[in-house]
């Protein structure tokens, strides 16, 4: 089990930007775990943690970011939902590989990390 306290108070320290930075990250991860099969666990604790990401962030973020964040909590809930169904299904898992490459970009271009 992890140590959420822990890991948000590490995460928080963070400006809002590298907080994203890191989000954009957990989501590419997702992205390049997804092609190995042996990875389901690992994918899926990403997914986990990255709505944690979004949950401590979200607040603090300009109503556009965190109406986006929002969004993206909302996918990664879905696909918690359905996640024996997706990973099972290779035509599925390729999706949410995909998905989360865009939502990378998304967050990425968001945090301003691309600008300085």
């Amino acid at each position: 089990m992890k140590d959420w306290a822990s890991i948000r108070e590490r995460y928080m320290r963070d400006p809002l930007p590298v907080r994203l930075g890191g989000l954009a990250a957990n989501l590419s991860r997702i992205k390049s775990f997804s092609a190995n099969d042996a990875s389901r666990e690992t994918v899926a604790s990403l997914i986990d943690e990255s709505k944690m990401f979004i949950e401590w962030t979200a607040a603090q973020a300009e109503i556009p970011t965190a109406e986006k964040l929002v969004e993206l909590q909302v996918q990664l809930a879905r696909w918690q939902l359905a996640w024996d169904g997706i990973w099972a299904d290779t035509f599925k898992r390729k999706q949410v590989a995909e998905k989360s490459a865009d939502w990378s970009k998304q967050v990425l271009e968001i945090s301003g990390l691309l600008n300085r």
